[in-house]
């Protein structure tokens, strides 16, 4: 079973003068020598290189307290997220499949061995609290491949301890720094280890250049997206909060793109690729809908006075979610792991390397990427008119419910424009998101009312009160009501915010 730990750290370079002295540190009470420590790592990684090239290490290590299966994610400068398994021969399969959006199909191999004898310090505090460890590491590095070289350094590790503030790593750079020690070049010992012992970098060329034209900018947006969705695949596996929703999203911001821009991007080819993202969305969505469905009803029974709350509404509500929710998050893996995904994959980086441009492309942003946008903000403007124009009731759902959807697809078009077009369009992605928001409060009244009715009908069948069902019915009419009122002019006020 795998677990994750939060690894904040600095790396220094050394030389033959050892650990300068600590105990000057503000905050330091003791420098507590922990002895030596012998480690022995081998990294892998694929023949070229798809993990070292996201920054992503993952390594089998023996010695030390720590001996066992590590990958580790970057997070911020400084910050990785390091997810560890028990020691095995064979990489395990938990920590596999967080890399396998990156690997796909390759193999993990054996890349670089290192074996450092690690110098250990603890920093701890008037209470004998551990501050930071400080270890003084001599490595020796050894390619693993053909015609691989070997490498030896000697580097200074400060690591953060758990829950420890990381302003006091600034404390100790300070002192570092004053006894003549600089950072380290090299972000990790991979990364100096692949630089040292020679042979090839087949780290895949990035196919990023600054965008000119219409195509560029609307192909910058899409490999945006496209890499939002490799970076999210091991979050989502892990369960890490909110990650099914950002993948979700960047899914149909493609597939929203694809759409608005069709004078740039030809159809035929991207039609079949929106319909995959469909699939992974709708498979992403089958339990995130159902959970955020059963938050907000548990939040506005929350709301009700006790006396209004009489038959076992809550027990129900928590039995109707279990099993409409079920085993959403194990069906979820499955289609990560599943090969369909794969050739979405596949076919994303297809689409992006070589992709389908028509004449729209080569033309000006401005001209372009504009008109696209102002087409998108006209249907927006339609549906919402004519969700205002009908008669309070099914009708006005649905229409509004579809202004909601196309509003979504105008914000991104915005998104893709901005970086071409300015403020003008950031403004409209403003406008577009309070828009969302506001029919999207809308629509989630309309799912929950049909969601009570149906736990109402379940509660008389059982022989209970539904009283409280159809409380909350009203009262999600009412939020319904409060929402369609304050559209009129909210929605004038959007327009002369939308830049366009």
């Amino acid at each position: 079973m795998a677990d994750t730990k939060r690894e904040i750290e600095r790396k220094y370079e050394s030389d033959d003068s050892g650990l300068p002295d600590l105990t000057g540190v503000a905050g330091v009470a003791a420098v507590i020598d922990k002895g030596l420590a012998e480690l022995d790592a081998t990294y892998y990684d694929t023949a070229d290189q798809r993990l070292a090239a996201s920054s992503i290490t993952l390594r089998r290590r023996t010695g030390g307290s720590d001996a066992g299966w590590h990958l580790k994610f970057p997070v911020a400068a400084d910050v990785r997220d390091e997810i560890r398994a028990p020691l095995s021969d064979q990489v395990p399969s938990a920590l596999a499949g967080l890399v396998r959006s990156r690997v796909r199909d390759a193999e993990l191999e054996p890349l670089v061995r290192l074996r450092s004898a690690r110098d250990v310090r603890h920093l701890v505090d008037a209470d004998g609290g551990l501050l930071a460890e400080v270890s003084v590491d001599a490595v020796r590095a050894e390619r693993l491949t053909a015609r691989g070289g070997a490498a030896e350094w000697t580097e200074i590790e400060v690591e953060l301890a758990d829950g420890r503030d990381p302003a006091f790593l600034d404390k100790v750079d300070k002192r570092l720094r004053k006894a003549g020690v600089r950072p380290s070049r090299s972000a990790s010992k991979l990364a100096r280890a692949l630089e040292e012992t020679g042979g090839k970098k087949k780290h895949r060329t990035p196919d990023r250049t600054e965008p000119v034209t219409a195509g560029d900018h609307v192909l910058a947006y899409l490999r945006a997206q496209r890499d939002a969705v490799v970076e999210l695949d091991p979050a989502v596996r892990r369960d890490v909060e909110d990650s099914v929703h950002r993948m979700r999203v960047a899914t149909r911001r493609m597939r929203s793109t694809f759409r608005t821009y069709r004078k740039v991007l030809d159809r035929a080819v991207t039609d079949p690729v929106g319909e995959e993202l469909k699939w992974l969305a709708g498979e992403l969505g089958a339990g995130r809908d159902q959970e955020v469905l059963a938050e907000r009803l548990t939040a506005i029974l929350g709301e009700l006075p006790p006396a209004l709350v009489t038959a076992p509404v809550r027990e129900r509500l928590h039995s109707w979610s279990q099993s409409r929710s079920g085993d959403s998050r194990r069906r979820i893996i499955d289609v990560l792991d599943g090969p369909r995904y794969l050739a979405l994959l596949a076919a994303l980086d297809a689409l992006i390397t070589d992709p389908p441009l028509r004449k729209g492309a080569a033309g000006k942003p401005s001209k372009v990427v504009a008109d696209a946008v102002h087409e998108a903000f006209d249907v927006v403007s339609g549906l919402v008119e004519q969700g205002l124009a009908t008669s309070a009731g099914h009708d006005r759902d649905l229409a509004l419910h579809e202004a909601r959807k196309k509003a979504k697809r105008a914000r991104y078009a915005a998104e893709a424009a901005a970086p071409a077009l300015g403020r003008p369009a950031s403004e409209l992605v403003s406008s577009m998101k309070e828009l969302q928001n506001l029919l999207g409060e809308h629509q989630d009244s309309v799912m929950s009312r049909g969601s009570l009715k149906e736990l109402a009908e379940q509660a008389h069948a059982a022989g209970e009160s539904s009283f409280t069902y159809g409380v909350l019915y009203g009262r999600e009419e009412q939020r319904a009501t409060a929402v369609e009122e304050e559209l009129p002019g909210a929605w004038e006020r959007m327009k002369g915010g939308a830049g366009v």
